[in-house]
């Protein structure tokens, strides 16, 4: 089942709180919260960045994920992005995802698999603890440590956290429909 932090897919964004998380549920920022400060290596270009530096007009869609060395379910949710990398900048959304995985393994990865939206390296998870999202069952677990529970965070080119998708699971990943109709209620609130 998605969680996504919208009261329904139907998007009515008059209040803020139609955003929220449940409370029991509080894994990441808190929606309406400033996004965390980071930086990450991109992972083709070798280059340090920022929140300011990945954000598009509207803002940066930041996709945690597990690993694209090893997680089939990071792997299959990494090629199915790909369909949402136009649409999403044709509302001003630039599209990340973010593993612990070493840059070279990305830039592999993207050159492989011809992934056409930026993929982040953070070999140490400070940025997936700076959101919040490490996975605490696995610390200490050989290559599993470190890593994040997956979700979907929507910032803002104000630098707020806007919406945050998640499952259940490591599983299941918010389907590329799912994933566009949130930027698309963000990028157009109804009024």
């Amino acid at each position: 089942m998605i969680r996504p932090l919208l009261a329904s897919l139907a998007f009515t964004l008059a209040a803020p709180a139609a955003l929220a998380q449940e409370p029991a549920t509080m894994i990441g920022p808190e929606v309406g919260a400033a996004a965390p400060d980071f930086f990450a290596i991109n992972a083709e270009t070798g280059a340090t960045v920022m929140l300011d530096t990945i954000t598009g007009d509207t803002g940066a869609v930041l996709v945690f994920s597990r690993s694209l060395d090893w997680c089939p379910f990071c792997k299959k949710q990494a090629l199915d992005l790909i369909e949402a990398t136009e649409p999403l900048a044709e509302k001003g959304w630039e599209l990340n995802l973010i593993t612990y995985d070493d840059p070279a393994t990305l830039a592999s990865y993207a050159a492989e698999k011809d992934v056409n939206y930026t993929l982040l390296s953070d070999t140490n998870s400070a940025m997936i603890d700076a959101f919040e999202l490490r996975n605490e069952e696995m610390d200490g677990r050989g290559r599993y440590e470190g890593i994040p529970h997956p979700a979907i965070v929507f910032i803002g080119a104000d630098g707020e956290v806007k919406a945050m998708l998640r499952e259940e699971g490591y599983k299941d990943r918010p389907p590329v429909e799912t994933v566009l109709e949130t930027a698309n209620a963000l990028a157009d609130p109804v009024s």
